[in-house]
């Protein structure tokens, strides 16, 4: 889809169901990198249909790995830990998937030859020396520029454990580590600042990888044993979230709604949205709830309010909600008072600079909003927004949250809206459009 969508209409109150969301991205990426592992052939039902993930495939077939995809149904031929064939002059293309590129690196530290890793023009401009360093510490070898994609890298026969120290909170860059640590001889200890923790429910409810984890309130210390090689496995991957998340935002603010999201990953590590909002004054509740896998799985019902109150935003929920930090954005400005967050340095290290792109559509729309220090922002609510102009979000973003940003926008506030680069959803959420109308809007 090349043309813009345009919004020209409020969506009208709803009661509804959704049963199947799309499946959860972060897991889906996880198992096939970990299935390609193991010996045998692993399944797993629901995996997303992303972008990202179909550039994962294409990557792992390239190592001679097997994968049939039938409907929802994937399974994974793996040949063990050292299982991959390496060619020359191998290329792998994570697009514009931060994650698939992060990982699919780290499980390269045994190649014997050098494989060049590489991503769409997004990608390319972020950060990857928070990988490259440790990985180097391993005994990885790199060819590379200005800490960015491209880059070649090859392994080595003296992969060494590593001690690890993460800064960021960021998930990928502690997978990174965790996934080469599977090479490595003896444990590798990484501490970590709190955040998602998928990597490490799969290796210990899934694949069996000895891994020992322990927290207190602002760090997880883990140990992971390399060198021990586990057996495939099924996997039914639950609803993600952060796709769930628009929808969440779409009923809290359409008056006299209502919508239950059936069995959606509700993980502790990522719905600092929920929590956030349900400060806010939102209704937001968790049925069903259930363990999967170590994963905490359920529905998630939702009613619409009529006001918001603003929050000043604890920090300690930036990781758990920093892919649905713009939706928070969007909240707080038809909050009443003033909104505060603060310590979102990696907002802009994402897609593209989602903490000024943030800023400037709420600008746009009539939302004023002051940058404050510690990559911070206020945002002066307005229970009373409505919109009448016509906004254009412009096709030079391409940015998947952006533009799902900008229709819920559009479908809450009124206004006429004019969205580019509708394609962009296939990164993470391909049926975004097809639920969204099956709610009731209307999307030209």
């Amino acid at each position: 889809m090349k043309n813009p969508v345009v919004i020209n209409n409020k969506i009208k109150p709803y009661i509804k169901i959704i049963k199947n969301i799309t499946g959860d991205k972060s897991i889906s990426i996880r198992f096939l990198i970990l299935s390609s592992l193991a010996h045998g052939k692993s399944v797993a039902y629901n995996l997303s249909n992303a972008q990202d993930i179909i550039n994962t495939l294409k990557c792992i077939r390239k190592f001679g790995i097997k994968i049939k995809i039938k409907k929802k149904i994937c399974e994974v031929y793996g040949n063990g830990l050292y299982g991959y064939e390496y060619k020359n002059n191998m290329n792998l293309d994570a697009g514009n998937s931060g994650t698939a590129a992060r990982l699919l690196s780290a499980i390269l530290i045994n190649s014997p030859k050098y494989i060049r890793v590489t991503g769409d023009n997004s990608l390319k401009k972020r950060d990857m020396k928070r990988i490259v360093d440790p990985l180097k510490e391993f005994g990885a070898l790199f060819k590379i520029k200005k800490n960015t994609l491209p880059f070649l890298i090859k392994g080595t026969k003296f992969i060494r454990p590593i001690n690890y120290n993460e800064t960021r909170g960021s998930a990928q860059c502690k997978s990174s580590v965790m996934m080469a640590a599977l090479f490595a001889p003896g444990i590798t200890n990484l501490k970590c600042i709190k955040s998602r923790d998928h990597t490490e429910l799969f290796f210990k409810n899934a694949i069996n990888v000895p891994i020992k984890v322990k927290k207190n309130e602002k760090f997880d210390f883990i140990k992971v044993e390399g060198r021990k090689n586990f057996k495939s496995f099924s996997y039914n991957i639950p609803g993600d979230i952060s796709s769930a998340a628009f929808f969440i935002v779409l009923t809290t603010l359409n008056k006299n709604s209502s919508l239950t999201i059936k069995n959606v990953n509700i993980n502790p590590s990522r719905i600092g949205m929920i929590k956030i909002l349900n400060l806010m004054g939102a209704k937001i509740y968790f049925r069903n709830e259930r363990k999967y896998k170590g994963e905490k799985v359920g529905d998630i019902h939702i009613k619409s309010v009529k006001k918001l109150k603003s929050i000043n935003c604890p920090k300690k929920f930036n990781s758990s909600a920093i892919d649905e930090m713009l939706l928070l954005f969007l909240a707080s400005s038809v909050a009443k008072g003033t909104s505060i967050f603060r310590g979102l340095e990696e907002l802009n290290k994402k897609e593209s600079k989602r903490l000024d792109w943030g800023i400037k559509i709420l600008k746009m729309i009539g939302v004023k909003t002051n940058k404050i220090s510690n990559h911070g922002i206020k945002i002066y609510g307005n229970p009373n927004l409505q919109l009448k102009k016509t906004y254009r979000i412009k096709s030079y973003l391409k940015d998947h949250r952006i533009y799902m940003l900008a229709v819920i926008a559009g479908l809450t506030l009124g206004g006429k809206w004019i969205i580019n680069d509708p394609d962009s959803i296939k990164t993470s959420f391909p049926s975004f459009n097809k639920l969204v109308m099956k709610l009731g809007a209307k999307i030209n």
